[in-house]
């Protein structure tokens, strides 16, 4: 499960304390859910990483790119559509379809367009929808 080169070195159980005393610390716990750690990649992948990698098979915006460094490579067997680091982010629309993979050096800021782009479109079809009842 360490697929990042360790990362994320605590268990999924020291997380939530690691918050709360160490960053951001003085006490602060997070008000929303935190799931727990779980490979994306090899083997072992969870299925929701599977089906993303699946159906978005590399980032949007760098679809050459995958990993510098062969010694990074942690998981088996290897696939071009792996995350290839953290911070590779998916985009996904109101009824669970994948819409956009983006890769770890795409700025989270700069998907604000294509969230626009989607709650559109998801209005567009839920008002085009509407036109046809009866």
């Amino acid at each position: 499960m360490e697929e990042m080169f360790y990362h994320e070195n605590c268990s999924n159980a020291e997380i939530r304390n690691s918050l709360k005393y160490v960053r951001p610390g003085e006490g602060y716990q997070p008000t929303f859910s935190i799931l727990e750690k779980c490979d994306v990649n090899g083997k072992d992948a969870h299925p929701v990483f599977s089906y993303l990698k699946d159906k978005l098979p590399y980032p949007d915006d760098d679809p050459i790119s995958f990993m510098q460094n062969p010694k990074y490579l942690a998981w088996n067997p290897i696939s071009r559509n792996d995350i290839s680091w953290n911070f590779e982010k998916f985009l996904i629309g109101p009824e669970g379809e994948p819409f956009k993979r983006y890769s770890r050096k795409f700025n989270t800021i700069d998907i604000e367009p294509d969230i626009q782009r989607l709650l559109k479109l998801t209005k567009n079809e839920s008002k085009h929808a509407s036109d046809h009842c009866v």
